[in-house]
């Protein structure tokens, strides 16, 4: 009889246990209602043209300015990924664009055909549409997702975590949300040669949907303690074309 109640107890246990949510399937839940909170996958996906104006203001680590960037930024979503990013320096105007197939630079009316400079232009107009792409960009894209529960951040925020795994020699990810609205509050980046923590301090919100206002980007070490403010973004101006 104990035998039984035993063997009973176990297949209870083992019920209780395997209808619990995989870490992969609680951070795409996670994701997915992050997704709503910030406007949908529906109309993410509507979208033909996404523009918007991105201001960066790098520091080197005794906090003086490094540099400062204004630029105009235009994604084409459909039928495939095209782009161009401009901004001036100098007072030369800069052109990057990229048609889908090829990459092109142009510092005035001079083009820029250098293979390993156009390549380095490429991972930057790459990233600039994965930064403004997130959180829909964080589903399908073949990333492992694990959920790592709450956590509290070096500003004292809990939130709940979500590792993004590309695979090996790149760049592991951990997206913040917050535990109550869903939203992206941060999101931190382990690259080869640093670690960053980027905090979202506000969202802008058009035609429904919200995207990144004003962020900032802190060096930190191992324990995921700031050393130093590295970057402040703020981005405006969105227009839309369906």
């Amino acid at each position: 009889m104990k035998s039984r109640l035993s063997l009973l107890l176990l297949l209870c246990l083992f019920s209780l246990w395997s209808c619990e949510p995989s870490p992969e399937k609680k951070a795409k839940e996670l994701i997915e209602r992050s997704i709503e909170a910030h406007g949908g996958s529906e109309a993410w996906e509507k979208i033909s043209i996404l523009k918007f104006r991105k201001k960066t203001r790098l520091y080197n680590e005794d906090g003086t300015v490094e540099s400062e960037l204004d630029q105009e930024m235009e994604f084409r979503l459909k039928p495939r990924l095209e782009g161009k990013i401009t901004w001036e320096k100098d007072s030369i105007k800069h052109v990057l664009s990229w048609d889908g197939v090829q990459m092109r630079y142009f510092m005035g009316e001079n083009e820029v055909k250098n293979p390993a400079f156009l390549a380095s232009k490429k991972k930057d107009f790459d990233a600039a549409y994965y930064t403004i792409s997130q959180p829909w960009g964080l589903l399908g894209d073949g990333a492992t997702l694990t959920y790592e529960g709450q956590k509290t951040l070096e500003n004292g925020k809990t939130v709940e975590s979500v590792r993004v795994d590309y695979g090996s020699d790149t760049d592991l990810w951990f997206y913040y949300f917050d535990p109550n609205s869903v939203v992206m509050v941060g999101n931190e980046v382990h690259a080869k040669d640093h670690r960053s923590l980027i905090y979202d301090l506000s969202l802008v919100e058009h035609d429904g949907l919200k995207f990144h206002g004003q962020r900032d980007s802190w060096r930190i070490d191992e324990r995921g303690k700031r050393l130093f403010l590295r970057a402040e973004y703020v981005y405006s101006d969105y227009e839309i074309t369906y």
